[in-house]
């Protein structure tokens, strides 16, 4: 496992993380490689979005190993780990409703200097279709899957090594929920890792080959997605 999580995007050997006295991660184990896409699936209350916040440093472990793109991250802050790469879009995230389209493009797409800025607006707006036309709309005018598309645009031009979605499509209609997966597939193209927390299977087939199930805040099913079915019915 040690050199698997030396060449991996993510990797969590035995991460035990917890609230309190509740254990919510239990000795978690996988690894998520560079340009791969891996749906992590299973009830909710079971660990899925606290593996969310675990790799984004938002929650401390309490024992194990993890390593984020390469390094471990034991010690970083969740802005030190949003650094190296990562990008978390949580469980309804929405916009800041009083802002356009394009003011809450601009806080979120980042960027080191004013021109690489611009250029990742300018890629955020071109990829957002016929909402780009409405850049100076407020969010708060937007529907729920427009909202979510906004939102997936700005973390596709901020450029991630790793993208971490959890329930992109909650909530949404289905024809909102293939646009925001439509939008999602364009992050391995690019050589980035993705990772899709959702409680059943449905849009993610399309995107994700390879599934793990967690329960209890373990893995009880790391293989490919197309024999995830029968297990995933067993513990819902």
């Amino acid at each position: 496992m040690a050199g698997h999580c030396e060449v991996s995007a993510l990797c969590f050997e035995d991460v035990v993380a917890s609230y309190g006295a509740y254990r919510a991660l239990n000795g978690l184990s996988f690894t998520l490689g560079a340009g791969e896409a891996l749906a992590v699936l299973g009830r909710n209350g079971v660990g899925k979005s606290t593996l969310a916040r675990v790799a984004t440093s938002l929650v401390p472990i309490s024992s194990g190993r993890l390593d984020v793109l390469g390094k471990s991250i034991a010690s970083l802050r969740t802005h030190d780990v949003a650094r190296l790469g990562v990008v978390h879009l949580p469980e309804g995230v929405g916009l800041f409703s009083g802002l356009s389209i394009e003011e809450n493009l601009v806080m979120r797409v980042g960027g080191s200097n004013s021109l690489e800025r611009r250029e990742r607006l300018s890629h955020a707006l071109e990829s957002l279709g016929a909402l780009k036309d409405r850049r100076r709309t407020k969010a708060g005018q937007l529907s729920g899957g427009q909202q979510r598309l906004v939102a997936v645009s700005a973390a596709l031009a901020a450029q991630p090594k790793l993208l971490i979605a959890d329930e992109p499509a909650m909530g949404l209609s289905p024809a909102a929920a293939n646009d925001v997966y439509e939008a999602l597939s364009k992050v391995t193209s690019s050589g980035a890792a993705l990772l899709i927390i959702e409680t059943r299977l449905g849009h993610i087939e399309r995107l994700c080959s390879r599934a793990l199930i967690v329960s209890d805040g373990r893995a009880v099913f790391d293989g490919e997605i197309s024999r995830a079915h029968e297990e995933l019915a067993r513990l819902l």
